[in-house]
């Protein structure tokens, strides 16, 4: 009896040291990045947002609004029914050839989910690039819709600057980044995140990570502001070791706000009037739950926060390629469109790959995510979608 039971507790010992090295050994895997270290940690402890050994929100910002925790969010998920998570066909796109695009020309694409390629005072940037199938360390996991991962990165010219707004798996993808990094001059992000670009190797004059209210000023014709999000960040275990941002890009001509994710806050009003409105807001839209509203808008909310930033056009971002939270795929669209009638900014709709003219304020959009009766034109036989289809909406002006 005695052998037997040692045979037992041998085997569960043996049992969990191979879930422990297990663990480690996928915890450690290159996709995971670094968290700052040695002197890169000391240079962080320097800022005012850190504070005890992680990065803070201003203000209280915690995870869940109730008692969730990630693991019952997670077995709710599984165990939930949800209707209408997923497209049942494949989501409309074009793709535009970027090598052919006027380098002079200001102009902004939508990329899917929170990717956007923008042309801006003749500099080519490029946000939250993520060019994967998958937006998890896990396969099969957070798979992108079908006809949204239409770019590669060999589809993306030489970029100025490759914009981060934090860590996350759905904004910071090792494959592309990685696939980038032979066209990509310099890369700006929030304080901590060079760490996981040092650890891919990047060069290190190649990344500037900097705090909020700083960035590139005066610098080739435009600056780029490092500014306030409500979120949180990391890529493993451990969170909030590197800092969230939201970005302004600023030309003599015009100034485009990039939220990042975020949940509202007075940090919206402040940018707003910090900047005295923007020509462009593109804003969070998506992946939103009550359960933790601190850290995703809703729809509602996004557009009261465009308001506030005194925006004159929406461009919404953070849905439309990836199935994150338990929402239908499309209802942050619908309900923005709902939520934008009567106000004081244009709300712009593009399908992924549309190019959408920073010059031209009569450019239309369609309610694409609606369903629609084929109209006359050419298919796109690769998305399905109807070429120079636009609608004059009234209610989204």
């Amino acid at each position: 009896m005695m052998r037997k039971l040692k045979i037992m507790m041998a085997s569960l010992l043996l049992i969990c040291a191979v879930l422990v090295l297990g663990t480690c050994a996928f915890l450690n895997r290159m996709e995971f990045g670094r968290n700052p270290q040695g002197n890169h940690y000391e240079i962080l402890k320097k800022s005012p947002r850190f504070i005890e050994g992680e990065f803070r929100n201003p203000v209280p910002t915690p995870l869940f609004t109730d008692d969730s925790t990630v693991f019952s969010v997670i077995v709710k998920s599984i165990f939930t029914p949800k209707e209408r998570l997923v497209p049942d066909m494949a989501v409309p796109s074009v793709k535009t050839d970027l090598f052919s695009l006027d380098p002079e020309k200001d102009l902004v694409i939508w990329l899917g989910h929170s990717s956007y390629y923008v042309q801006l005072a003749g500099k080519r940037i490029l946000v939250d690039p993520v060019f994967s199938p998958y937006a998890s360390p896990f396969f099969l996991f957070n798979r992108a819709f079908d006809g949204t991962n239409v770019y590669r990165a060999e589809d993306i010219p030489a970029i100025d600057y490759l914009l981060i707004t934090h860590d996350h798996w759905d904004h910071l993808d090792y494959p592309t980044v990685m696939a980038l990094e032979p066209k990509v001059k310099k890369v700006v992000c929030g304080l901590g995140v060079g760490s996981h670009f040092a650890n891919w190797g990047y060069a290190a004059s190649k990344v500037l990570e900097a705090d909020w209210f700083t960035g590139l000023k005066n610098h080739d014709g435009f600056d780029i502001h490092i500014l306030p999000a409500r979120h949180f960040s990391g890529r493993g275990v451990m969170r909030n070791r590197t800092l969230w941002v939201s970005f302004v890009l600023q030309s003599e001509k015009r100034r485009i706000f990039l939220s990042g994710d975020t949940g509202y806050g007075p940090h919206l009003t402040q940018i707003g009037k910090l900047f005295d409105g923007f020509d462009l807001a593109i804003l969070e839209n998506g992946q939103y739950d009550k359960r933790w509203a601190f850290i995703h808008m809703m729809p509602e909310e996004t557009a009261k926060a465009a308001v506030e930033l005194g925006a004159k056009s929406v461009l919404p971002a953070h849905s439309g390629k990836f199935a994150i939270s338990n929402h239908a795929w499309d209802e942050p669209f619908t309900r923005l469109a709902k939520a934008s009638r009567g106000k004081p900014y244009r709300l712009l709709t593009p399908v992924i790959g549309e190019s959408v003219d920073l010059d031209d304020e009569k450019q239309t959009f369609s309610h694409w995510w609606e369903p629609h009766e084929p109209l006359s034109g050419e298919v796109c036989e690769s998305s399905g979608l109807i070429e120079g289809r636009t609608e004059n909406r009234s209610d989204l002006e």
